[in-house]
């Protein structure tokens, strides 16, 4: 199961540098448990200043991965992906870009990668984020690694997002590509996400408002035992690692 832990610093109070600091500690606490994946989604910072975020992100996230080499741990390596800047993501090192449904298609973002300082046929890890299972399947046409499915359930403070339901996530997940559900999903209904065919849960508040260690731990264990329906649970990544992040 794959587990994506979207930022959004303006949920912590305080000041600028207090939220700043409250995300890198964040994104600290989700390497330690091992989260897949992060996406940095600060949309409304400047490029200059989002770049340096990254590179602070960057910075916890290899701290982790040596903390854990240094302990012989097995635990898998958590990766970072930037929101749509695919300039920032190469700049800063970072492992793949976060596209939006209506954004730069993955194989163009793939090509530039590709050209732009990470090596031949090295490979970027790229999200899309997807509303219908129509845009999964152009997702899967175009290259993408994986597509977060949303809003599957109601929000509570996103009233004008209509909800998917558990219907259009079963659908989308017969799509050839990985599904990650978002939108309202909770501990209570995690389970039936996967039982859909989801190869793994994506949220903001479900690990930034929540001890993460423990998030991860409940939803690794509901994850032991599925029963999947549909849909496609082949793991993400560069072809190195096919395979190391399937855990159901």
């Amino acid at each position: 199961m794959l587990l994506y832990y979207i930022t959004d610093r303006t949920q912590f109070p305080g000041d600028e540098p207090s939220r700043r600091s409250r995300l890198l500690e964040k994104i600290a606490e989700a390497a330690r448990s091992s989260v897949d994946y992060i996406q940095l989604r600060e949309k409304d910072l400047p490029a200059r200043q989002l770049e340096s975020l990254a590179r602070e992100a960057m910075d916890v996230l290899r701290d982790a991965a040596t903390a854990r080499s240094e302990t012989g741990s097995q635990k898998l390596e958590t990766r970072l992906l930037i929101n749509s800047r695919t300039d920032i993501a190469l700049v800063v090192g970072a492992d793949g870009v976060h596209l939006r449904a209506d954004d730069i298609s993955p194989s163009e973002v793939q090509k530039i990668w590709n050209q732009c300082g990470r090596g031949r046929g090295a490979h970027a890890v790229i999200g899309v984020s997807c509303h219908s299972p129509a845009e999964v399947a152009r997702a899967a046409s175009q290259a993408a690694d994986f597509a977060v499915f949303a809003p599957v359930f109601e929000k509570k403070d996103a009233s004008d997002a209509c909800p998917t339901s558990l219907d259009a996530l079963r659908q989308a997940c017969l799509e050839k590509i990985p599904v990650l559900a978002l939108g309202g999903v909770t501990l209570e209904n995690a389970r039936s996400c996967l039982e859909a065919g989801a190869a793994g849960i994506a949220g903001i508040r479900l690990f930034q408002k929540n001890e993460i260690g423990k998030v991860v731990e409940a939803l690794r264990v509901q994850a032991s035992n599925p029963t999947p329906r549909s849909g496609n649970r082949e793991n993400v990544g560069d072809e190195g690692h096919k395979g190391s992040r399937t855990k159901l």
